[in-house]
């Protein structure tokens, strides 16, 4: 008989909740730092270059709701680096 594996599923540690947006990483990331965003049907990635949040990805997501978006990662730099390094034990 063979054994079946399950894969558990990804955590997606939410590290804030803005305009309908969910700002999260999936606990099984990778480096640099870097945050998705999720919400409105669209979806987005921002990468840390070691002074701010660089777009790396973007889909279905409005001009007005992007500009939203990147107002609350520049505002909140420090919490989702924070958030981060205490999830992935930094």
């Amino acid at each position: 008989m063979q054994q079946q594996t399950y894969k558990l599923p990804y955590i997606m540690p939410e590290v804030f909740r803005f305009f309908g947006f969910s700002f999260f990483f999936y606990s099984r990331e990778h480096e640099p730092v870097h945050i998705h965003v999720e919400g409105n049907d669209g979806i987005a990635k921002f990468e840390w270059n070691g002074k701010e949040f660089i777009l790396t990805e973007r889909q279905g997501i409005k001009t007005n709701d992007f500009k939203k978006i990147k107002k609350v990662i520049d505002d909140n730099a420090d919490i989702i680096i924070k958030r981060w390094n205490e999830h992935f034990k930094l």
